[in-house]
């Protein structure tokens, strides 16, 4: 059986290009983070993860990121839909201010959000009065994730829902279904596998962000202290094999994350197709 012919040749040195380069910048680079890892031992590696100075940053950056990336998904989708459902006065500025986060350089996000929401801050002021703090606490580390991963949802969704056609709403209104009814059994199931690529690509985003949060979380150990600011405690102290042990810990973690995402969504885009 003889070969399909493509209409460009080249597959070989496009494949052999694609390889060499994803072996430079990815597979060399997480292959030295395993080995650094494994170079103190076994013993190290235990005793790095059963440190509970370890354990506690890297459940707040696992629990706020779980909870910043379903803050996204929500909002994300509402920002998504009117960005492309609707006209309004703004449109445009409003669709450009949702990049924001992606060219605002993470350090003066931190800063923004600090000025803003510390006790003496223009809304952390108001908000003290019935005792709600923000800046130095969980709270505020999860606000910081909220802002980084924000753009991630809408971008992810919006392509979704402007290929959307109106027939099967139209469909849907004129057989009797009332709005909640369209909108779960109509429009939810073919943008629900976008809006979970997106809360995913939020959430790997927010994970391992260092910038945006150090500012905000106050750093106290055992309270507000993230598993990035660990790593890089780690390397101050020339502890290699401990912070390549944790930085291991969110890749593996990560990496999970992302297969059983994209599991999901291809499962729900098989049932779709049929």
């Amino acid at each position: 059986m003889s070969r399909p012919r493509h209409i460009l040749p080249g597959f070989g040195l496009s494949l052999g290009y694609t390889v060499l380069y994803l072996t430079l910048i990815v597979l060399i680079p997480l292959a030295t983070l395993f080995w650094k890892s494994a170079s103190g031992g076994f013993g190290a590696i235990i005793h790095t993860l059963t440190d509970k100075q370890v354990l506690a940053s890297l459940e707040l950056s696992f629990g706020a990121s779980f909870v910043a990336s379903l803050i996204n998904g929500f909002f994300g989708l509402i920002t998504a839909w009117a960005l492309e459902r609707y006209d309004f006065p703004g449109r445009r500025l409003l669709d450009t201010i949702v990049d924001l986060p992606f060219a605002l350089p993470t350090a003066v996000a931190g800063i923004a959000l600090v000025t803003l929401y510390s006790v003496n801050g223009w809304i952390g002021s108001l908000l003290v009065n019935s005792d709600i703090k923000i800046a130095f606490t969980p709270l505020g580390v999860t606000l910081a994730l909220v802002f980084v991963g924000f753009p991630f949802v809408v971008r992810t969704v919006q392509p979704v829902i402007a290929d959307l056609s109106l027939e099967p709403e139209e469909a849907a209104a004129c057989l009797g279904a009332n709005r909640w009814q369209t909108f779960t059994k109509v429009i939810l199931p073919p943008i629900l596998p976008s809006t979970v690529a997106g809360m995913t690509l939020a959430f790997g985003r927010a994970v391992g962000e260092y910038g945006s949060v150090v500012f905000i979380s106050g750093n106290l150990p055992f309270k507000t202290e993230i598993a990035p600011l660990m790593i890089v405690t780690k390397l101050e102290q020339y502890d290699y094999a401990g912070a390549t042990t944790i930085g291991l810990v969110m890749l593996i973690a990560s990496f999970m994350i992302l297969a059983i995402s994209n599991y999901l969504i291809n499962r729900n885009l098989r049932r779709f197709a049929r």
